[in-house]
């Protein structure tokens, strides 16, 4: 039990909106950043499918950031792997 009730309205706001903050971000760098080539513009128009609803496929390029994301992950996994070998840590 804490002495404050003030203490778990703090923990929550610290704990959502950084959370919300992060989603907000990603989001953003989800939709403006890519690889852009000669077909980028052909790509991102053109309609490769279209499913029920109205939903609409393409055959967009690749976010930079999920690529970003991705080899920051195998990289660090690798570089924990290698730490814990090298100073003779148990996982």
């Amino acid at each position: 039990m804490r002495f404050f009730n003030l203490l778990n309205i703090q923990h929550l706001v610290l704990a959502v909106f950084p959370a919300l903050l992060c989603v907000v971000l990603v989001g953003i760098a989800l939709s403006f950043s890519h690889f852009r080539d000669k077909a980028s513009a052909d790509r991102q128009i053109r309609v490769t499918g279209t499913y029920p609803d109205g939903i609409e496929e393409r055959d967009a390029p690749f976010p930079l950031f999920l690529l970003l994301v991705i080899f920051g992950t195998v990289l660090w996994g690798f570089g924990y792997i290698l730490m814990v070998g090298l100073t003779g840590e148990a996982i």
